[in-house]
């Protein structure tokens, strides 16, 4: 099978990527519209925890989603242990209760400076493979790598990250071919809504 027939599997549910810039979430109705998970962020570096994050990832599982917590990496500022750690702490731990996903790691397009953090490829994939092995020492799961394919070509090669689920950023009626050498991606970023503060995903079940 060739990288572009690698498709998302078709036994999918749909969910949503939130932060407190979405404000006051309607989980109820999400829920009614068939939204079954959620992805909340809790934390940036090693230094900002969202200030919304126990209350929407509360109320996401209140209504019966199965959820998980993401982190934005900014590699530039720390190491990959100290950012996975500080994630844990401050609620990107994982639970084997069935209702909880894997913590995410959130990588993309530098928004205070270089595209690339200013590092080769070859230096963030190693602190990319830092931060999923130290999350993993905390938490016995290795966890979820949310990019974009260009961003991901452009700045950490195809074979970063290979024990690390994707979530894959692409905002259109079909997925893009794969950013690595892996048959499959858990899950598809595929529509924003409310000026993008709520993102609407696809996700397969995670190995």
């Amino acid at each position: 099978m060739s990288t572009a027939d690698r498709r998302h599997p078709d036994r999918t549910a749909t969910g949503l990527d939130v932060s407190c810039l979405g404000g006051d979430v309607d989980w109820a109705g999400h829920w009614q519209h068939g939204k079954r998970f959620a992805y909340v962020k809790a934390t940036d570096g090693t230094g900002y925890v969202e200030p919304g994050f126990r209350r929407q990832y509360a109320e996401s599982f209140d209504v019966g989603m199965i959820r998980g917590a993401y982190h934005v990496a900014l590699p530039d500022r720390s190491s990959g242990a100290d950012q996975a750690e500080f994630f844990v702490d401050n609620g990107g731990a994982w639970s084997g209760d069935g209702m909880t996903l894997p913590g995410a790691l959130d990588l993309g397009y530098n928004p205070y400076g270089k595209a690339c953090f200013g590092m080769s490829k070859a230096a963030l994939s190693d602190w990319v493979a830092e931060f999923g092995d130290t999350y993993r020492e905390w938490t016995g799961r290795y966890p979820v790598v949310y990019t974009s394919p260009n961003w991901w070509r452009q700045c950490a090669g195809a074979d970063a990250g290979e024990v690390n689920p994707l979530w894959v950023a692409r905002y259109s009626a079909t997925p893009d071919v794969l950013p690595t050498t892996r048959g499959v991606y858990p899950v598809w970023d595929r529509a924003a809504g409310h000026e993008e503060r709520i993102r609407v995903m696809t996700v397969s079940a995670f190995a």
